[in-house]
């Protein structure tokens, strides 16, 4: 299991939290300080399409009009902490986020 979490970011910290409680043992990739390669970012995106863009933290609010205009891909290869998080890849099968469908498929 990876987990590519922000670690300034309190979604990205219950969730490893509650999968530690539960067993696992993710390895953790931190897309600010570890960056995220872009052979990741575009399975990504081919798995999530735009919903892999988070349009409501603060990098996004930071970007000009001329740069949202951007493909998503490119301002995610840019600007990594745009990338909703957590995304968590079990075994080639991708989560997005952490609402209940997720913690229900990763908790049980």
């Amino acid at each position: 299991m990876i987990v590519y979490s922000l670690k300034s970011c309190d979604t990205c910290r219950k969730a490893l939290r509650e999968l530690r409680a539960a067993g696992h043992d993710p390895q953790v990739i931190d897309v600010r300080a570890d960056g995220v390669p872009p052979a990741d970012l575009a399975r990504f995106m081919a798995a999530f399409g735009d919903d892999l863009v988070n349009r409501r933290s603060t990098t996004w609010r930071g970007l000009s009009a001329g740069e949202r205009g951007a493909e998503p891909l490119e301002l995610l290869a840019r600007h990594p902490t745009l990338m909703k998080r957590p995304v968590t890849d079990v075994d080639g099968q991708l989560f997005l986020g952490w609402g209940a469908d997720v913690c229900a498929a990763l908790l049980g």
